[in-house]
Parts: structure tokens; sequence; C-alpha cells
């Protein structure tokens, strides 16, 4: 043998005894638990968490009464309001009110400068008097004539004319009487007064100013009967009726103002073919003239197993909504009704709502939109709010997750 043969045969030998000794030292209960450790690590992966939901994330099948109505829009606008306008051209000579001042109907509000109507008014009276005095003078002269004519002395010619002077001054007194009585009005028009009470809403003009004849000097506007003027669209008129019910919200309230149908126009806008509708709003210590407000009117109520519209998905070929079923979110598909709104709870507000003619049963608990693109399967953690029962569908839908 060669040497190099007998290096190689001694390395293999080191080889083997190296080999044997790791597989004492380890022994075949180390290698069985190294075997069961490689077997296991698929069933440590653990599944998935529920979902847990909010109160705001869940409604009940409702079978209730399904409210059908119209959505419409406008501004606010007092039923009653005035400008107040200058009836001569005159300086403004005071102003008392301002922005917001409640005034009463007959109030004085102001005065303008009626120095110039005054001394016509002097000239008119004056007139009126010489007017008197020719009067007088031609009915003593008619007197005088009635008994010479009956003594012959003058003739019937001169009575006639004797009587139409007298005519002449008496018209003549008549008109100074009139032009006396323009120039008073005029001097009393010189006062500025509220034609109805109300809040100031404008003050547009200021002492100092000349204005003109019919010059707007202050807007008044009455508060206590508020209505929203709306456009509706020709289709719509038709299923609008005077005294239907309606609901306002108004930015800035908190709560929506109750309302009711008052007027419909008869005539239709000549550029948008729209009809205005005219709401009365119950009184409101909020209300003001332009807030701008969407009104929604109630038009026909009947019984229906109904769904918030938000629970209704339609990101498959027909319409679904997601079920809580024992603890895990199923997918129901549904048939649609009419669309409306309707109350979730004693203490709800109605909401959007949609009828469901086939696919649920009522009192089943359907998930909203809030809760966004959850699938069927979906472990779920119903709220607390919800009972026992949810607590009992939960841990029961945990325990069948569990199983699987």
């Amino acid at each position: 043998m060669s040497r190099r043969a007998r290096w190689i045969g001694a390395l293999v030998a080191l080889l083997v005894a190296g080999v044997v000794g790791t597989l004492v030292v380890r022994g075949p209960g180390q290698r069985a638990a190294g075997k069961a450790g490689q077997a296991g690590t698929p069933a440590a992966v653990a599944p998935a968490p529920a979902v847990e939901l909010a109160a705001g994330d869940i409604a009940r099948v409702e079978a209730t009464e399904l409210t059908q109505t119209l959505a419409v829009s406008g501004g606010l606008k007092a039923v009653q309001s005035a400008f107040v306008k200058a009836r001569i051209a005159a300086e403004v000579k005071s102003l008392s009110v301002r922005e917001g001042d409640r005034v009463a109907a007959g109030q004085l509000l102001g005065q303008l400068d009626t120095t110039e109507y005054d001394w016509r008014l002097r000239q008119a009276e004056d007139q009126a008097k010489s007017a008197e005095a020719q009067l007088e003078i031609a009915e003593r002269t008619l007197a005088n004539n009635q008994a010479l004519v009956n003594q012959g002395f003058i003739s019937r010619n001169a009575l006639d004319t004797s009587v139409s002077n007298a005519a002449g001054a008496r018209a003549a007194l008549q008109a100074a009487r009139a032009a006396a009585e323009i120039a008073r009005k005029a001097v009393r028009d010189g006062e500025v007064r509220a034609p109805i009470g109300g809040l100031v809403s404008q003050r547009l003009a200021q002492p100092g100013e000349r204005v003109s004849v019919d010059a707007r000097l202050i807007e008044i506007v009455d508060l206590s009967r508020i209505e929203l003027e709306a456009a509706v669209a020709p289709e719509d008129v038709p299923a609008l009726r005077v005294g239907q019910a309606a609901r306002v919200s108004i930015d800035g309230l908190p709560e929506p103002v109750a309302a009711r149908v008052a007027r419909i126009n008869p005539s239709a806008a000549a550029g948008t073919r729209a009809v205005m509708a005219y709401l009365q709003l119950d009184p409101h210590p909020g209300l003001r003239q332009g807030l701008f407000g969407r009104a929604t009117v109630e038009l026909q109520r009947r019984p229906a197993l109904v769904v918030p519209a938000s629970a209704v998905r339609f990101d498959q070929s027909r319409p679904y909504v997601v079920v809580a079923e024992n603890g895990v979110a199923v997918e129901r598909v549904v048939a649609l009704g009419q669309r409306g709104e309707a109350a979730f709870g004693a203490d709800a507000r109605p909401e959007p709502a949609v009828e469901v003619t086939n696919g649920l049963e009522p009192r089943q608990v359907v998930l909203r939109g809030t809760v966004g693109s959850l699938r069927g399967g979906t472990r779920l953690t119903l709220p607390p709010a919800n009972g026992a029962t949810a607590a009992a569908a939960g841990a029961a839908g945990t325990a069948a997750a569990a199983s699987r």
C-alpha cells in the first residue's frame, strides 16, 4: 500500500468516528424531539383576530314605517319684510335705529329736513286765506246784486256775472285748501316711520345725505314667520301637496326645524322650468333671512322591511348586505324595493333607508357601510350593548372558527 492510500484511509476513519460520537451524545430522545418540532411548525400559526364592531357599525332589520321623501333646498325668506323709503326729496336729518334693533309698527325711526316743505305749506295756507277772502267779497256782491235785480236797478246779465264770480271764488278756495293739504302731507312725510314690526336688517342712508323720492333708507324683516323657497323639478311636483310635513336642516343649527308645505307656485320658472314651493318653518330663535336650508318633505308613509341605505353593497353583480350570524360575517343577496327614510330604534333619528323584499328576516343584525370592505367569513365581536344574545353569538362564532 502506498503512502497516499494510507492517508486517505486514516481520514475516512476519523470522519466515521465523529459521526458515531455525535449520535451517541444526542441520543434517541433528542432526535425525536427535533422531528416533533419540525412537524409542529404549521400548527403554531394563530387564527386571524376577530373584528371588533362598535354600536354605530351595526343595525337590525326593522319592520317599520318607510317614509318616502323629497329632498329640496333653497334660501330662507321672511314672509313679511319692507323697505322704508323716502317719500320726499330731502336731506336726512336723523336716523335713530341701526342693524339688529327691534322696531314696532308705526314707530318713528328718523326725520328728513322739511324746511322747504314748511315754507310751501305756509305759502299754501296764505293762498287759501286769500281765496277765502275773495269768496266772501264775491258772495257779498252776489247778495247785493240779487237785491238790485229785484228792485230793477241792474239787469239779469249783471246778476249772472256775480253768480259766476262767486262760483269761481268758491272753486279757487277749494283748490287753495287742497294745495295746503298736499303741502301739509309733504311735511308729515318728512317723518320716517316703520310700516311693520320686526328687526332692522339694513340701514341704507346716513344723516346728512340728500335722498331722492323712493330712495331706500331702512330694511325691516319680521322673523316671526320664515319660509324656505325651494325649486322643485317638474317631475316631482305631482307628489307635492300643501300641508305635507317636512324637516329643514340649516347650517349652524344642531337640530332640524319642523316645517310644512304652505304654498306651491302655479307657474314654472321661465329659464329652468322649475316650480317654486314655499315651506313654512316653525318659529325658532336661530332662523335668519338669507340662510341656506336643505329640506326633506314627507310624501308618503307605509309599512316595510327596511335596512339602512349604507348597509346595502353594490360591488358585486347583485346587491347584498353583510349579516352577523353566530359571530361571523355572512353575505346575503337581497332584493330591494323603494327608498326613503326610517328610524332604527325607539329614540333614533330617521335616516336614509331602503326596502328589502327578499333575502332577510326581521331583527337580523346587518353591518353598516362604516365597517368598510369587510367580507364574508370574517370573525366578528359585536358590541356589548346588544345584550347577552350578541355576546353568546360572538362566543359561538369564536368556538366554531377555532374548531375549523
